[in-house]
């Protein structure tokens, strides 16, 4: 059984004469609902595994995992680093929704490779204030992933550390290259 109808995308797909980017995301969603059959499962994942990943468009977690709809919760931010608000959303993926494996995924070319927390200055000398948040860029790729390992598994919130896995996914190839957190 299919949930999801096919959406236009690329430059052919047609884009609504006097609307938005938004505005054609809404009747791609209005296509989709016309051809959408309530797949009957709820918000625990079959696979009980939270996947961590960038929020970058070349990312196609789904494909890449061999992934179908319910199986995973995906939680993407850029850079795909453990912040606060991932451990937040892990702690209840974990208590209340079951999962107990986790898998995070950086990537090859990332945009934070070449940002510094000097973004935040300059931010807040445009806008007058301070972001509150760190921009946790980094240089090193792997050593990242190792970063967002170790606070995934020392998180006292998190109830199953045991299976914590990172990896890099490569853009151009399209493989995964596991990190080892020693």
């Amino acid at each position: 059984m299919t949930t999801s109808a096919p959406v236009p995308t690329g430059p052919d797909a047609p884009i609504p004469s006097q609307g938005t980017v938004t505005d054609r995301l809404v009747d791609a969603n209005e296509r989709y609902a016309d051809a959408f059959a309530d797949p009957g499962m709820d918000a625990r994942p079959v696979l009980q595994v939270a996947v961590v990943a960038c929020m970058d468009a070349r990312l196609d977690l789904h494909a890449a995992l061999g992934l179908e709809l319910g199986d995973c919760h995906t939680i993407r931010n850029a850079g795909g680093v453990v912040t606060d608000d991932v451990i937040r959303s892990l702690t209840i993926s974990q208590r209340a929704l079951g999962t107990r494996s986790v898998v995070l995924i950086h990537h090859t070319g990332c945009g934070l490779e070449s940002l510094t927390e000097e973004f935040r200055h300059e931010l807040e000398m445009e806008i007058g204030q301070r972001p509150s948040w760190a921009v946790e860029s980094f240089r090193d790729v792997d050593q990242d992933v190792r970063q967002s390992m170790q606070r995934v598994r020392t998180s006292p919130f998190l109830l199953h550390t045991d299976d914590v896995r990172g990896f890099v996914f490569d853009v151009k190839t399209g493989l995964l290259r596991e990190i080892d957190p020693v």
